[in-house]
């Protein structure tokens, strides 16, 4: 489903993920897709999406994903696997939960580009700090 405003304007406080153009485009249960249109100051000296935008992107759909119903969950360790060059001027990141447990969580949250290859995956373990 589509993100309500007042979803949309709590992330906007992640301003590097904003800052530097994620968007959210979908939320749900333990879910979100987020997306990034692509501009020069993405691209490093080779011409080649940085590796940076990738894992900000995947980064921020886990935040949402783990975190827009409630804000308790923060990440205990990420690993990416760069799969292929982005090709395009869009990227998108699917971040899906596998496992919500009782403290922890892991998701796997895939990046692709505008034509729908995937460039990058991110598996993350999250941990709730209940207030």
């Amino acid at each position: 489903m589509k993100p309500s405003e007042e979803t949309v304007r709590l992330f906007r406080n992640d301003r590097f993920a904003t800052e530097n153009g994620a968007a959210i485009d979908e939320v749900g249960d333990h879910y979100a897709k987020c997306s990034l249109i692509l501009e020069d100051r993405h691209r490093n000296a080779m011409g080649a999406v940085m590796g940076g935008v990738y894992f900000t992107l995947a980064d921020f759909a886990l935040a949402v994903a783990c975190n827009w119903q409630e804000m308790e969950s923060v990440t205990l360790n990420s690993d990416i696997a760069y799969l292929s060059s982005a090709k395009g001027d869009k990227l998108t990141a699917e971040a899906v939960c596998v496992k919500n447990g009782r403290t922890t969580g892991y998701y796997r949250i895939e990046v692709r580009d505008e034509k729908d290859n995937l460039a990058a995956v991110v598996n993350s373990t999250t941990c709730r700090v209940r207030k």
